[in-house]
């Protein structure tokens, strides 16, 4: 779950960090306003939506007046932002973050990530910032510098000395960046964060180290003892259906393909769709209904699936463990009589009583396609789809 800059910038700022002066606008009017109270002749404007590539989209300017903020703002308000890591549809601009512009001396990356094998947060810094850390990591990965930090203990001063060595800082400048270090890793672990991200961290013409960007994610499983995130965080930001299955305790990730998927289990789900992709067609969807496969979970899934108008077809491919697969049967039956689903469904079932399962599909007055394996349900679906002849033909 992220927050927005202007969030994530308020957040260093209650720990101790130095930020741009700057406000957040939700019409032309206040960002006129806003605009006017910043002292800078320059005033660097920028949409707030959670999704990077933002400049290259034209979502962030360096105005040189008032009423150049205030088009920029009626340009972008109201409007959606489409960059490469948002979907075809891009995110809504509701605000609009007017800040002052600074005089940069130099520019650095600073991350911070949860590293699962070793159960530590790693602390990254570079000397090359203003740089997708991606593209650090595969052209110059010698400038990434980085310290484990245990939870437990905490941050350690000499570990941000030696990061601050390693980014050639002088002794003023060392010792605001030790300070910084300490303060996001304690921010860090407080808000229970996945990512923090400052790219770049500048230091200014009076030898300052400043925040002059933010990035920061939560961990959602964590959301029931974070009321202030939870408070903050801007959920018209995120795909609906995937926010609307979220609330029911549906795993849904939206894809780009023409066959929905329905699975019980995350990794059952994943070679599902590569089964998918394996036999020449794209799934539209990630979809887990976890380990209870009841009739309202099972019914509110085809209706999410359902409300995608790309999907032509849906597999459905449930693994009977501690669920039992007629019981499963009855639920998916149940469904389809209840929303009248006019699309093809396929149905693969596997496990605990099995059997029993597909006799009750196949004996049901649905035109239900019952299939024997995963490679056959792939195919089955995919012919039925009518979208067969799409895919082999590029």
């Amino acid at each position: 779950m992220n927050l927005h800059e202007y969030q994530a910038k308020q957040l260093f700022s209650e720990f101790g960090l130095s930020i741009p002066e700057g406000y957040v606008c939700d019409t032309p009017q206040k960002a006129l306003e806003s605009a006017g109270r910043i002292v800078t002749k320059k005033k660097v404007v920028k949409c707030q939506v959670h999704s990077g590539g933002r400049g290259k989209a034209g979502a962030v300017k360096i105005c040189d007046s008032k009423d150049a903020v205030k088009k920029f703002s009626e340009n972008w308000l109201g409007k959606r932002l489409l960059t490469y890591q948002t979907d075809s549809k891009g995110q809504p601009v509701e605000k609009i973050l007017v800040e002052e512009s600074i005089n940069i001396i130099s520019e650095f990356y600073l991350g911070a990530i949860i590293d699962r094998v070793s159960c530590s947060i790693v602390f990254m810094v570079s000397t090359e910032g203003g740089v997708q850390i991606e593209e650090i990591a595969k052209n110059t990965p010698h400038l990434i510098h980085k310290v484990s930090i245990n939870p437990f203990l905490g941050p350690q001063e000499y570990q941000g000395r030696e990061l601050a060595f390693k980014l050639s800082f002088r002794k003023k400048e060392a010792s605001q960046f030790v300070k910084i270090f300490i303060s996001l890793v304690d921010m860090f672990i407080q808000y229970d964060l996945s990512l923090l991200e400052i790219n770049p961290l500048v230091i200014t013409n009076n030898k300052k180290l400043l925040c002059l960007d933010g990035k920061i994610s939560f961990d959602s499983n964590a959301i029931y003892r974070q009321p202030k995130l939870s408070k903050m965080y801007d959920v018209s930001q995120e795909n609906e259906r995937e926010v609307y299955a979220a609330k029911l305790g549906l795993n849904y990730i939206p894809l780009n393909g023409n066959i929905g998927c329905l699975v019980n289990g995350a990794g059952l789900a994943m070679g599902t769709m590569d089964m998918i992709h394996f036999h020449g067609a794209q799934p539209a969807n990630f979809l887990d209904i976890g380990g209870s496969a009841t009739k309202e979970r099972v019914t509110e899934a085809f209706k999410i699936i359902l409300s995608d108008i790309n999907v032509k077809a849906i597999l459905v491919n449930i693994f009977g463990g501690i669920v039992c697969c007629d019981l499963v049967a009855d639920g998916i039956v149940n469904a389809v009589k209840e929303i009248g689903i006019d699309l093809p469904v396929v149905v693969r079932l596997e496990g605990n009583n099995s059997s029993l399962g597909a006799k009750k599909l196949r004996n049901s007055t649905l035109k239900l396609i019952v299939a024997n394996s995963l490679s056959e349900a792939a195919k089955k679906v995919i012919s039925v789809s009518g979208i067969n002849d799409v895919y082999l033909n590029k």
